[in-house]
Formats: C-alpha cells, sequence, structure tokens
C-alpha cells in the first residue's frame, strides 16, 4: 500500500525535522512525504534549507507553500490534491515522532476491511496515553478524548475504543481512497482545531466506520506551534477561540437539529471549564467565540 504523509507545519521547522527522522524509521517504507508549509514564503524559505530531497530510504520529500495560510484544513486538503495516486493518505502533525511500527499497525488495521480510517495510540511527552480517539457528545457539543491521561499499561483495548470511537484525532489519521471520495475534503472555513472531528462525524453519517490500532503509537509534543500544550489560564486567544467556536459549527454541521440544546450545554461546559480555573481572560475569549459559533461565522478572524 502506497501512502502519502500530509504533514501541515507553521514556522516549526525543527518540530518538522524530527518528525522526519521518526519516519525514516518506518517499517513500512512504501511512502511518500508531502509537507505544506502555512507560514508564509519566509517560513517556507527556512524549512526548505533543511529538507532533504529524499529520506534515507528513499522516500521523497516535497514542500508546498501556502501564501496565504489557509489554516489546518487547508493545508490537509492541499496535501492530498498533491498526492493522487496514493492508495491512503496519513495525516500526521509535525510535532509528533511516530514509532517504528506506527505506519505498519495502521496499515494492518486498514486493510482488514471494515474501517475506512485508523487512529492509533497517541502518547503524551511524559509516557502517559494523550489519546486513543474521541468521542463526541453532540448535546454538549462536546468531544472527549478516549485513554487521556492513563498508563500505558492501562490502555482500552481495541474494542472498546471502537465501541466509543466518534473521531480519530487529527494529530495522527490514517484514511482510506474510499474515506476520502466519501467524505470529500476537510472543510477550511474551521481554520483550526475540530476539522478531524467533523470530518469524521461527515464520514460516520454517510456510513463509514472508524478503527483504531493500538500499536501505531505516536508521540505528541502537543501545541508547539499554537499555544494549546499551555494551563487553561495561561492559554493563548487562537486555541481558546477557535476550540469553543469550532464545538459550536461542528454541532451546526452534522446535528442542526440539536442546537438549542447543544448551545446551552457547550456554555455550561465553557463556563465551568474557565470559571473553576479563574480563568477570566479566557472566559472572555471563549465567550465570544461560542457567540461567533452561535451566530455561524466562520473562517479566519481579522484579528489571525
Amino acid at each position: 500500500m502506497h501512502v502519502a504523509v500530509c504533514i501541515v507545519a507553521y514556522r516549526n521547522p525543527g518540530d518538522v525535522g524530527k518528525c522526519l527522522a521518526a519516519l525514516e524509521q518506518q517499517s513500512h517504507t512504501d511512502f511518500a512525504v508531502i509537507i505544506c508549509e502555512n507560514g508564509g514564503d519566509v517560513a517556507s524559505r527556512a524549512l526548505a534549507a533543511i529538507l532533504p530531497a529524499q529520506l534515507a530510504g528513499g522516500q521523497p520529500v516535497r514542500l508546498i507553500t501556502a501564501p496565504d495560510n489557509p489554516g489546518y484544513a487547508g493545508g490537509v486538503n492541499r496535501c492530498l490534491a498533491a498526492s493522487p495516486d496514493a492508495d491512503a493518505w496519513w495525516v500526521l502533525n509535525p510535532d509528533t515522532e511516530p514509532q517504528p511500527g506506527a505506519l505498519r499497525a495502521l496499515i494492518d488495521r486498514l486493510a482488514r476491511g471494515d474501517v475506512a480510517a485508523v487512529g492509533g495510540l497517541i502518547l503524551a511527552g511524559d509516557g502517559r496515553i494523550g489519546s486513543c480517539g474521541g468521542h463526541w457528545t453532540p448535546w454538549l457539543a462536546f468531544s472527549s478524548t478516549i485513554g487521556k491521561g492513563l498508563p500505558v499499561d492501562a490502555a482500552p483495548s481495541e474494542a472498546e475504543v471502537e465501541g466509543k470511537l466518534s473521531f480519530v484525532s487529527g494529530a495522527s489519521l490514517l484514511c482510506s481512497r474510499r474515506f476520502v471520495e466519501t467524505a470529500g475534503p476537510m472543510r477550511e472555513d474551521y481554520f483550526l482545531y475540530g476539522e478531524e472531528v467533523e470530518w469524521c462525524l461527515r464520514a460516520r453519517r454517510a456510513g463509514l466506520r472508524l478503527g483504531y490500532a493500538p500499536g501505531a503509537s505516536v508521540v505528541h509534543h502537543q501545541g508547539t506551534a499554537t499555544g494549546s500544550d499551555r494551563a487553561v489560564a495561561e492559554r493563548a486567544r487562537l486555541p481558546v477561540y477557535f476550540d469553543e467556536r469550532n464545538r459550536m459549527l461542528t454541532l451546526r454541521d452534522t446535528m442542526p437539529l440539536l442546537l438549542p440544546v447543544g448551545a446551552l450545554g457547550a456554555l455550561a461546559t465553557l463556563l465551568y471549564r474557565y470559571g473553576r480555573r479563574r480563568a477570566w481572560t479566557q472566559l472572555g475569549i471563549a465567550l465570544s467565540a461560542w457567540r461567533d459559533g452561535l451566530l455561524n461565522r466562520r473562517g479566519k478572524p481579522d484579528w489571525v
């Protein structure tokens, strides 16, 4: 199976370099790497200066520049369009380091034929589980992370994860041609955060199933480009705003009849999340984002 590895970068060449070094260790070697730099021409030149033409195993590395920063989904879509002959696409965050058997495990799960996209075991920097996938609760417009914080030896089984799985984390998502052709591209009007949630929910509504490969371990150094790795009371405007706004857009786009109930549920959860930590600045940002999502405001705001 020939896989196109799709990486969206944003002024973080160091992360990309570490990710490529990890890709060189993959036991499955039939892949090519497509990188979309969303940080502009200067960032693209800086990244190009460190990129090899190919990895040690001969896999080609191609760089695309997106001059106007189309967001994460826009970067993914450009990578998909640049690799039309792939059998599958591995959407991979630049701040990840996939373990040597990760791609092989994802492919093996996909090859069983009962699922159209597969995620794996995402590890946080402290060695605990960052995610085994996600579950979407529409009446709260809330996505919860399966397995988060558990030690690796307490990881849920494949069956347990797949019984709860609503979406695969965009940090490491292997999607088949059937998935892409059925669901279509990612929504670019989300700009950042939540795109993979809506994408997977859209595919599931079309009758496709999602899978989980516990052997597909990826270490994720989360938030290096956006600041989303900080404590709640220290989070920057960008991750707070898009996280909260796009919860409402996801609900609107997937289950619009539940919007009145889900809007109230989302409001309650953000008041609790930020209020109990006395994160008043972040609460103000979250409330404005909730309002904008409710009003169906999309895309990249003027302040980004």
